[in-house]
């Protein structure tokens, strides 16, 4: 009988940056938990999860949705953070105003940066949080925030503004703001494109800083909010700027997008491991 390989004994490896995602798993593996924990794999830390709500979801659309309770959450929430730490926390679908309450209760427990991308509908236009828990968005989550991360149907929904131009992004910035975290990214990505370009609005109130990359004709974007999020938490945790940590995700994420990919009969993801196969 021969034996296996000598265990080699030694200091273990130190722990790469860890990053918690908030948010609901897509089944169809674009978006939501399983983008987050891509992106998080694809750029260097620890990726972990708490679980908020379970989608029956491909790339046609969301087929069914089912909330998860709230001492679920927080018993997740606590289980990661009291034991293995966190040096940075991203929130996703929260679906309900009791959700939204109790992570922002969490948030504020934890001395960690936090992006909230304040999902609303998903890329098919499928509703992922409910419209009774937009006032626990605006006055509780926002506020805890360190960086919130609104497309313009996000900010639309939040704000009542229409945003057309990039001046009405600089509105949309403020209006934001006035909720109270400390960073507003207002994602531009559905605007016309000026020059061939995306453009993305980073602002605190007094820096501003235009995130602009080439607009692809690629269809296959699903996951992209997701993405952009996570990679941005990803930068905090490894010890950036708000500024630099949104510009290396604004690369990451435009990589991805080029390179997404068509899968069953609507929409495919981005490619969050686009590096690797680059």
């Amino acid at each position: 009988m021969t034996s296996g390989p000598a265990a080699v004994s030694g200091p273990a490896a130190p722990a790469p940056p860890r990053v918690l995602t908030v948010a609901g798993s897509d089944s169809g593996g674009g978006a939501g938990i399983q983008a987050d924990l891509k992106t998080m794999l694809a750029l260097g830390v620890h990726g972990m999860s708490v679980v908020t709500a379970v989608t029956a979801q491909n790339s046609t659309g969301v087929h069914g949705s089912w909330e998860l309770p709230e001492a679920a959450v927080r018993a997740q929430y606590r289980a990661v953070v009291d034991d293995i730490g966190v040096q940075a926390v991203k929130t996703g679908m929260l679906a309900s105003a009791t959700l939204v309450e109790t992570v922002a209760e969490l948030l504020a427990t934890t001395a960690a940066p936090a992006v909230v991308d304040p999902v609303g509908v998903s890329k098919h236009g499928d509703a992922l949080l409910a419209a009774t828990a937009l006032d626990a968005v605006r006055t509780l989550l926002l506020p805890a925030a360190t960086v919130v991360t609104p497309n313009l149907d996000e900010v639309a929904q939040l704000t009542g503004l229409t945003v057309e131009n990039e001046d009405g992004m600089r509105r949309a910035a403020g209006a934001i703001l006035a909720y109270g975290p400390r960073w507003a990214l207002i994602k531009g990505g559905h605007l016309a494109a000026h020059g061939g370009r995306a453009a993305d609005l980073l602002t605190d109130g007094t820096e501003e800083h235009w995130l602009r990359a080439p607009r692809y004709g690629n269809r296959h974007t699903h996951g992209t909010g997701c993405t952009l999020a996570s990679a941005l938490a990803c930068g905090l945790a490894q010890g950036l700027t708000v500024p630099d940590a949104a510009r290396a995700a604004k690369a990451y994420v435009t990589g991805a997008i080029a390179a997404g990919f068509a899968l069953g009969a609507g929409i495919g993801p981005v490619d969050h491991g686009w590096r690797t196969r680059a």
